[in-house]
This record gives C-alpha cells, sequence and structure tokens, in this order.
C-alpha cells in the first residue's frame, strides 16, 4: 500500500451578506464548479464539521483578511449556500502554519475552534500519494525528497521510507495521517508538473 489513506480524527466527520462584506474588504473571490475542484478546495485551520461550519460561518471574510500570506480565498456565489466560503488550493498556496493562528482569531462566530490552541493540531485535510507515477522517487526518475523536506512538521508527518516499489523505484513518500495537518506544503512544493502528492480535504 503506497501511503495510509485514513482519515485523520476521523475524517469522514465531516450568505449574501457574508459576500457583500467580502467584496467591500476587496477579498479574492472565485466563481468556480468543477466538481474537481472542489476536491481540491481546503478549509482553514479549525473549520468545524461540515454542517457545524456551514451554519456557522457568516462569510464576513474576516478570516481571509487576517491571513498575512494571502492563502485564503472566498468562494464567489454560484447560487448555492457555499458562496462566501473561505477556502485555499494547497497547489496553489498552502497555509503557512502560522503559530498564533491569525485566521482563527479573527473568526467572530467559532466557526474555525477557537479551542484549537497549537497550529500543529489542525485537521484541514491529510496529504496523499495520489499520483505515484509522477512521483520521480516512486518511479526510479531520479531521487526526489522536495514533499519530506517542505513538511512543516520534519520528521513526523512524512518520510521516504527506502524499498523497491511496484513503479521499479526506490522510495515511497510515506504520510502519517494522524500528523498530518493538510496544510498543503508537500503538494505544493512537489516539483512535478502535476503533483504527485495531494491533499485531500477533511470537509467535502
Amino acid at each position: 500500500m503506497v501511503i495510509r489513506q485514513v482519515s485523520r480524527r476521523r475524517f469522514l466527520q465531516t450568505g449574501l451578506c457574508g459576500l457583500a462584506a467580502g467584496a467591500g474588504l476587496g477579498l479574492p473571490l472565485v466563481r468556480e464548479s468543477s466538481p474537481a475542484w472542489a476536491l481540491t478546495r481546503i478549509r482553514p485551520p479549525g473549520a468545524l464539521d461540515a454542517r457545524d461550519f456551514d451554519a456557522a460561518c457568516i462569510r464576513c471574510g474576516l478570516c481571509v483578511e487576517a491571513c498575512p500570506y494571502d492563502t485564503l480565498r472566498l468562494l464567489e456565489s454560484d447560487g448555492s449556500a457555499q458562496g462566501g466560503t473561505p477556502y485555499f488550493v494547497a497547489r496553489e498556496v498552502p497555509c503557512e502554519m502560522c503559530a498564533d493562528i491569525p485566521c482563527l482569531r479573527a473568526c467572530p462566530t467559532g466557526a474555525l475552534d477557537p479551542g484549537l490552541e497549537r497550529i500543529e493540531d489542525a485537521a484541514m485535510g491529510v496529504a496523499v500519494l495520489s499520483h505515484p507515477e509522477f512521483c520521480n522517487s516512486y518511479v526510479g526518475n531520479s531521487f526526489c525528497d522536495s514533499c519530506v523536506r517542505a513538511c512543516p512538521l520534519q520528521g513526523l508527518a512524512i518520510s521516504l521510507p527506502v524499498g523497491p516499489t511496484p513503479m521499479r523505484g526506490l522510495f515511497t513518500p510515506t504520510v502519517d495521517p494522524d500528523v498530518c495537518t493538510g496544510c498543503g506544503k508537500c503538494e505544493h512544493d512537489c516539483i512535478a508538473p502535476s503533483a504527485a502528492i495531494r491533499v485531500a480535504p477533511r470537509h467535502a
């Protein structure tokens, strides 16, 4: 098995007014309806389970405004209740794992759980070696450890054990889902034109 594709903390637990507020703040709004794209959308650290988050989030955009790395965006209204929802796309701009979690501190409703005190305990998603055929180390094209070096939880969330792979490589990027926060830095830094390792969002 390439990687443990199980959930962290039970992975399966999973407003026009807010949209206007986001637009007023000059925040990035994105329109996209592709189901494939939706699988790349990751909610901010501390996001409650899907139903509770949707009920608590007022789409105010304050978490987006508070992010110092312009990681977070607001989903443009597409006629659904998801319009104005904050999210990020790891391949483009990953979560930088701020120790003070400013996005969470800015949330006025608790949609981002104020009980999350350490960013290392965030459960935004889980990295998965979803396309091993793109991984240089896995297919044996060359040695690459870009995903391991990118991980902010060095030596804990992702490793590169040695051993023959089904594609004639010698190394398999392996994620510990109980440690991985889903920050997306491994996906962002993967040198393959199409990322070999990708973050599966905790919230569909």
